[in-house]
């Protein structure tokens, strides 16, 4: 969506003078018109209902093409018998498992993913990472299975579940210690549970927004909170594919060659995340959009 005008206009009806905000953009080479009713007077607050109201009008544009996408893919997906929709996931599972734990450090290759969930290969490699890919790719062919509400209770499962066998110390504990994730300083050990009850609040009130966007804002405040002492960032990612597949949605996956962007992101306030998320996710499945 390309900005042309948004501009305030006077209509006269009868004696009277009424104020119109109007924004007028272009899509596909065509100018798309919307106006906000603002009164008899011009708001002394004109420049942020202008701002607010452009911003409004783009996230419907945006809505617009994520619905498309979803209904591609719905229509895509049910095309599939089942034995193929079965290696769709393992196939998912195996990009996803090898991204998440190589944008955490796993020295575990795609292809060693690969013998490692379909073949029960074990390369010569920590036995840490070998088990911790594992139980990833067995917990997310769980989640997208039971399509699992998020609940505090659930992301402490996840947690036990991926890091049973690695982590036993910390497995499924909400930490009771204070931590610094590079420039960002997590917040106070005393105050987490209260967040991600803010957090799990956020979610039950938001779920008739837009999948892409709850997904996304869900999984900011999450890394945000940082509630574990390790493996945040693995069930953030978990978070945002139960979000979007729940809700009838392809994944998205962020690439562990691409988590730059990922991290510049997260440093950025929650609507720019959200912003970066849309871009991302509109490009991964731009063929719905044709």
């Amino acid at each position: 969506m390309v900005l042309i005008l948004m501009r305030v206009i006077k209509r006269k009806k009868g004696s009277k003078e009424y104020y119109y905000l109007q924004h007028s953009f272009r899509i596909k080479g065509k100018v798309v018109t919307r106006e906000k009713y603002l009164g008899k007077e011009i708001p002394v607050i004109i420049e942020e209902i202008k701002k607010a109201f452009e911003e409004k009008t783009s996230k419907q544009e945006l809505y617009k093409k994520l619905e498309k996408i979803k209904q591609g893919f719905q229509k895509e997906w049910k095309k599939y018998p089942e034995s193929i929709k079965n290696k769709i996931k393992k196939q998912i599972s195996i990009e996803l498992t090898y991204n998440t734990n190589a944008i955490e450090g796993s020295t575990i290759t795609l292809e060693e993913t690969r013998e490692i969930i379909e073949d029960q290969i074990a390369p010569n490699k920590p036995l840490k990472d070998v088990k911790e890919t594992e139980s990833h790719s067995e917990l997310f062919l769980k989640i997208l299975k039971n399509k699992e509400k998020i609940s505090i209770k659930t992301m402490i499962k996840w947690h036990k579940e991926l890091f049973k066998d690695t982590k036993q110390d910390i497995a499924g504990i909400i930490r009771e210690y204070n931590v610094r994730v590079g420039n960002h300083t997590a917040p106070d050990w005393q105050e987490i549970k209260k967040l991600l009850k803010k957090l799990i609040d956020f979610y039950k009130k938001n779920k008739e927004t837009n999948p892409v966007e709850l997904a996304a804002k869900t999984h900011y405040q999450f890394e945000k909170i940082h509630p574990f002492g390790d493996g945040n960032g693995r069930i953030g990612r978990l978070i945002i594919n139960n979000t979007l597949w729940s809700a009838g949605y392809p994944m998205l996956i962020i690439e562990y060659k691409k988590r730059k962007g990922y991290y510049k992101a997260l440093q950025k306030d929650e609507e720019k995340f959200f912003n970066y998320f849309a871009r991302k996710y509109l490009k991964v499945h731009s063929k719905y959009l044709k």
